[in-house]
């Protein structure tokens, strides 16, 4: 089974996307901070990490910072999801390296297909 960790603060957020990825096969670990969220890529060796832009302790670009960084993460893809949805958000989130970019609130069906074209499934 394919794991999707997602590090997302808002709770109810976390959860609907639990549900729809859980629903569609998915094995999925929550975090709702961005320092645990690293810890849990190095514990947990996800498949794919949706992450938001704003976090509790590091931001969603200082975890894409680090995963790319990292050799044993550097190809790691991870979808940011975010409230925040300008242009310089958006170019901000893919100069770090962000896979795949989305904005809440999100469709149902494609964060499902997003999740299916990162993963290859």
């Amino acid at each position: 089974m394919r794991h999707v960790l997602l590090i997302e603060d808002e709770a109810n957020i976390a959860e609907a996307l639990r549900f729809i990825l859980s629903r569609d096969g998915w094995s999925v670990s929550v975090v709702a901070d961005g320092a645990l969220g690293l810890a849990a890529v190095a514990e947990l060796h996800p498949d794919l990490v949706i992450l938001d832009l704003m976090l509790p302790s590091l931001s969603g670009l200082e975890v894409v910072a680090a995963l790319r960084a990292d050799a044993a993460t550097a190809a790691l893809p991870v979808l940011m999801l975010t409230a925040k949805g300008q242009e310089r958000d958006r170019a901000a989130a893919e100069a770090a390296g962000v896979s795949d970019f989305m904005t809440k609130p999100f469709d149902n069906a494609e964060i499902r297909a997003r999740v299916r074209a990162l993963l290859g499934a």
